[in-house]
């Protein structure tokens, strides 16, 4: 076996079809030699959102469409939703703003001209009075003329940088979804919107988070750099290896624990706001944009990011 961490794809060159059809990924440890085999890989966030709308796609987002952007999803009443847009520029990291549609409006046009947020994510979580009653893979019935979706930035939109870098994510070695816990970290309330912030971890070795760092902070539209590095007890996690949400992953000896904020953040605030009725994604399984990746780096998003929003408004 290497005596260096690397992986390598293997997979044989395809016209630009929507999948990819099956390929093998052999990930290489000194003294572990997994395989990871995996039936569906989309090239493009159209050709995902294809397959959700046929019915085809139903799992986590996390390692698909590289070099394209993937968003969180919630949709309320118009009633709430102007509180709803100032709790996310308040808690910026958590809630970056991608793009909010008009009442009535499914089409992300400027995310994902053409798509439908009704029918093109693998699957939705369905909230009544702060209740989870339902997880479905559409929500064509429920859809009604006042509603608005409000599209936020998500982690797994950078993970192929880190990817390139040598630095791949845990959960995508091990063909997981990523782990994501609640911390203690509080939030900026507006309105009936509250709450503490959702993380998300990544293990890496000390000498390896600088550079990780680095690359998810170029994006904080995607939630920017880590929010806690190490200590997780500090923001309140007790134990790493037992995420609220997503999968555990495996930790290994000498890497140390770090945090980035979750989009599963705003689903909780609206958890928590008790509404008559609101629409989340299911934790992991995002909706996929036209834009790229790269695009993020410019993409004006309101508000301020902090790792610890509301002691930076104290």
């Amino acid at each position: 076996l290497a005596q260096e961490p690397f992986s390598v794809k293997v997979i044989h060159s395809f016209p630009e079809s929507r999948v990819v059809p099956q390929y093998v990924i052999v990930h290489c440890y000194p003294r572990l030699l997994t395989h990871k085999t995996m039936s569906t890989v989309y090239k493009t966030g159209a050709a995902l959102r294809a397959g959700c709308r046929a019915g085809e796609f139903r799992s986590s987002t996390a390692g698909q469409a590289p070099n394209y952007v993937q968003a969180n999803l919630a949709i309320l009443p118009k009633d709430f939703a102007e509180e709803f847009r100032a709790f996310c520029q308040a808690n910026m990291a958590a809630c970056p703003l991608l793009e909010v549609t008009e009442p009535g409006q499914y089409e992300a046009r400027k995310l994902a001209k053409g798509s439908d947020l009704r029918t093109d994510l693998p699957k939705y979580r369905i909230w009544k009075d702060g209740k989870l009653v339902e997880e479905r893979s559409d929500i064509c019935d429920l859809w009604t003329d006042d509603m608005q979706a409000f599209l936020i930035g998500c982690s797994f939109s950078w993970e192929d940088l880190l990817e390139q870098a040598g630095l791949t994510p845990r959960h995508v070695e091990e063909g997981k979804n990523v782990p994501m816990y609640d911390s203690n970290i509080g939030l900026v309330p507006v309105g009936p919107f509250r709450g503490h912030m959702v993380v998300s971890m990544r293990p890496y070795l000390p000498q390896n988070i600088q550079a990780a760092s680095e690359i998810t902070g170029a994006f904080v539209s995607a939630h920017g750099p880590p929010v806690q590095v190490g200590e997780p007890e500090a923001i309140g996690v007790a134990d790493p290896l037992k995420p609220d949400y997503g999968d555990a992953v495996e930790v290994r000896d000498g890497e140390v624990p770090c945090f980035w904020a979750c989009g599963v953040t705003p689903a909780n605030a609206l958890r928590n706001a008790k509404l008559p009725l609101a629409i989340t994604h299911a934790p992991g399984h995002m909706f996929l944009a036209d834009i790229t990746t790269q695009d993020l780096k410019t993409w004006q998003v309101p508000g301020t990011w902090s790792s610890r929003p509301a002691k930076s408004q104290c």
